[in-house]
Parts: structure tokens; sequence; C-alpha cells
């Protein structure tokens, strides 16, 4: 008698409630390249160089900054994304691209103070847009799907690359947030490994950030139907893996309750 009721115990205590239902985690492997520190630092002082065709009028045009922030007001949906520029300084590099993986975003719960995981993808989508934005104008960009399903992209005059998750937005309750985290991983690869590798002579920049949406299917509509949870500070692309981040909170929120660093 006591196995027959075993189906139906399993069976309870796997309907178990929680605040936001967790996503399905992609199964690949994730190398952790994150730090609570890094996480901090990514929202604090001035970017590591300025970004090549943004109006200096723009709010994040020099450091990173919260947008709309825990409030989402009138919207319910969510997604991450991220974008890449040449440094304004200049950029010789003709043989290298910018690889990029592993997009994700958290939530902080209200109710149970828990960080749930909204959003998560290997794989990247993205178009090259006009540097300023201007217009919603945007174009096919240079993209090769890696083996690992990540994907490397080259920029292209006047163009940035802004991405965003492979996977779909996202509902929320915006009754329900005390803290957003998005996050991803880059590194400046080889394009043509026939000829000279030029990494050392790249000057790209990356930053992370959010929108939140009026819903899961609404269109851009010129700010009317979406706006930027925060923009997270603009650093150097390297060789090596490194961590992207935005967040809502505070450093002192952010090391009494860390979000996950995978």
């Amino acid at each position: 008698m006591r196995l027959k009721k075993l189906p139906i115990l399993l069976a309870l205590i796997v309907m178990v409630l929680v605040a936001y239902p967790r996503q399905k985690a992609n199964t690949s492997v994730f190398s952790t390249v994150n730090s609570t520190q890094t996480i901090i630092d990514d929202m604090q002082s001035s970017h590591e160089g300025v970004p090549h065709g943004v109006p200096k009028n723009y709010n994040w045009a020099s450091g990173p900054r919260v947008g709309m922030g825990n409030n989402p007001q009138k919207f319910r949906a969510m997604t991450a994304w991220g974008q890449v520029y040449e440094a304004a300084k200049g950029n010789s590099a003709s043989n290298t691209r910018i690889q990029i993986r592993d997009i994700k975003a958290y939530v902080l719960s209200k109710r149970d103070s828990k960080w749930y995981l909204l959003q998560s993808s290997r794989g990247i989508d993205g178009n090259a847009y006009r540097e300023d934005f201007a217009g919603d104008i945007n174009k096919p960009a240079d993209v090769v799907y890696q083996q690992d399903g990540s994907i490397s992209v080259k920029l292209s005059k006047g163009y940035n690359y802004h991405f965003w998750c492979s996977c779909d937005r996202v509902l929320i309750d915006p009754n329900n947030i005390s803290g957003i985290f998005t996050t991803v991983q880059a590194r400046l690869v080889v394009d043509n490994p026939q000829k000279p590798d030029d990494r050392t002579q790249a000057r790209y920049l990356l930053s992370m950030g959010g929108d939140y949406w009026l819903n899961l299917t609404a269109k851009w509509d010129n700010g009317k139907t979406n706006a930027d949870i925060g923009i997270g500070k603009f650093k150097y692309v390297n060789k090596q893996w490194q961590a992207f981040n935005m967040t809502t909170l505070s450093p002192a929120a952010i090391l009494q309750n860390p979000p996950p660093m995978q």
C-alpha cells in the first residue's frame, strides 16, 4: 500500500508554488567568470571608454545608470539585452570578431528575497543599429554562429550590434520586484585564422542592459511600448571570457544578497 501511494506523494512534493516560475536553464557548460565585485563595479563610475557615435547628451553616454529600475509601472514583460560599439578613440583591428554567449536575466523577489531565473540562452539574437538608435534604423549584422551555440559578430561603420536573448520575453509581476540583474559573457576571437591576429589592436566596448515591455508581443513604438530597466558600464572586450552586468541594486544590497553567478 505504501508503494502505491508514493507517486501521489511525489506529485504533491513537486507542486510547489513560487513567486516566479523558473525558466529552464540551458544545458551547456557555463564558465563562472563573474563575481560580486564585478557586478558592483559594472554599475559604478564612468565607462572604460567612450562608445563611438553616441551623442554626449544621452544620459548613458558617459557612465552606467538605472532607468526604470524596480518600478515597471504599466509594463508587464521584460527582456535582457546588450550592445557592442567601437571605441570613439578608434579601432584599427580588421581581423577580430566579438564572441558573445550565455545571456541571462534574474529577478529578486520582494516576497521571499530569493533570486529567480527569468531568461537564459547560450545563443544571441540581434541586429546592427545606428549608433545613436535614431529612428530605430537597423540592418542584419555580420554574425557567425559558433559550434557551441554562441555567436561572433563584426561591426560595420556607423552601426553598433544591439543584441538580446534568443529566448522570448518573459512576463513579470510588477509588484514583486526588489531587483533585476542581467549578465552576458564576451571575448575577442580571430576572424580569419589565415590572416594576422590583430586582437591587441581591437577597441570594442560592451554594455549590458534590460527593457520592460508592455507585454510579450508589443512592437517597438518610439518608447511607448518599452523602456529600459538600466544600462551597465561599457567595458573593453579582451581575449579572455569576461562578464558584463547590469543591476538595479545598490552595492550594499548586492553584498547582502548577491545575484547568481551562473
